[in-house]
């Protein structure tokens, strides 16, 4: 608690003993105004020591999830498709979206989440926050909009389960605005780690690194895709863990010929010499790089038998967090993620639906020594 000063903290320790302390008993404990004592609450809400009204306190490790929440519907052709007319299919729908399928893996994990994105005034949306707090993820902070209906994303597969058509509506993520960041800052503040991912606007990203400078929390963001990647700034300072594949970072780094492209190891350094403090560089099967400030090392992926690889690199983050928030340091973290991308790819489903501490921890012997 180095950011605060000798009053706050005196300040804080008579809450902590007493959440339902008045403002002048405090003052009169400590012997100073009663507008000082407010003047220290405000300060300790918005470093996050306290959650506002009440003094409620904040968990000892909480985990906020931002971006994508999205309806996933996947069409398994029958036979052979033949365009311009109808196909018969298998369909499937599901929840989906980067920060919503990371927030369901680490509460499944028994994570204390709270989960913060923008979904449609319809039953999807409603379905899908709905699901989540089942689950018990704190949902309090998703916002409803009229504007635009929830995301959805629609995959057509053929018959060897490869991408055909992929479609998606996302617009409704352009109107999550930097003023959100007002509405729950407190809740963001008094966050353990932040995960957020670059379906969020530009500008909000921009917003939320700026404002990161004077909170408590550590930031870690996954770049969604080559193009959402342009979404973040040049300089990555602020970013406390980064997570990205290796065509994304190539990307970030403004590499676009691929006979100049840079090996995983390579562009997981440089995005750390671009001000990130650690890093993740995937590479699916082929394993994977992490930069930390003790060097650059590439490490393995756990082999798989591989059902549906929908959800891989969103697990890979969850069980890295996962471990993170544990203490462990990210190379040794990262891990326990590629071992729950490896059984979440061995699962039909985005999110593996068997997925607890005890499950996970049965798999640990698959990962490579």
């Amino acid at each position: 608690m180095d950011d605060l000063g000798a009053q706050e903290q005196a300040v804080l320790d008579l809450i902590a003993a007493n959440p339902f302390a008045g403002q002048q008993d405090i003052a009169t404990a400590l012997g100073i105004a009663r507008s000082t004592v407010a003047a220290h609450i405000m300060q300790l809400v918005n470093k996050g020591y306290i959650l506002g009204r009440g003094y409620v306190l904040p968990a000892s490790k909480r985990m906020i999830c931002i971006g994508g929440a999205v309806l996933d519907r996947k069409y398994h052709a029958k036979k052979d498709l033949i365009f311009e007319t109808s196909n018969p299919v298998d369909g499937y729908r599901s929840f989906g979206g980067v920060a919503r399928n990371v927030a369901e893996n680490l509460v499944r994990l028994g994570v204390d989440v709270s989960f913060v994105s923008i979904v449609g005034d319809d039953e999807t949306g409603r379905s899908l926050v709905r699901h989540l707090r089942d689950l018990g993820a704190d949902v309090s902070q998703v916002i409803t909009t009229t504007e635009r209906p929830t995301a959805e994303y629609a995959a057509i597969l053929d018959l060897n389960n490869d991408l055909v058509l992929g479609i998606a509506d996302m617009e409704i993520f352009d109107l999550f605005s930097p003023s959100y960041l007002d509405r729950f800052w407190p809740h963001l503040a008094s966050a353990t780690w932040v995960f957020i991912d670059c379906n969020l606007p530009a500008a909000t990203i921009e917003a939320l690194m700026s404002r990161k400078q004077g909170a408590r929390f550590k930031l870690a963001v996954d770049t969604v895709s080559s193009p959402k990647s342009a979404r973040l700034p040049k300089d990555l300072t602020g970013i406390d863990l980064l997570f990205t594949n290796h065509d994304e970072a190539n990307s970030m780094l403004g590499i676009a010929d691929a006979d100049k492209r840079l090996k995983p190891k390579e562009a997981a350094a440089a995005l750390r010499a671009a001000g990130a403090a650690e890093v993740i560089v995937t590479m699916g099967a082929h394993g994977f790089a992490v930069a930390t400030e003790s060097g650059v090392a590439t490490m393995r992926s756990v082999p798989a038998r591989a059902v549906d690889i929908t959800g891989a690199g969103d697990a890979m983050i969850a069980g890295t967090m996962y471990k993170v928030l544990s203490g462990d340091p990210v190379p040794h973290a990262a891990r326990t993620g590629a071992l729950l991308a490896t059984l979440t790819t061995e699962s039909e489903s985005s999110v593996h639906p068997d997925l607890s501490p005890r499950f996970l921890t049965a798999g640990m012997y698959r990962i490579p020594a």
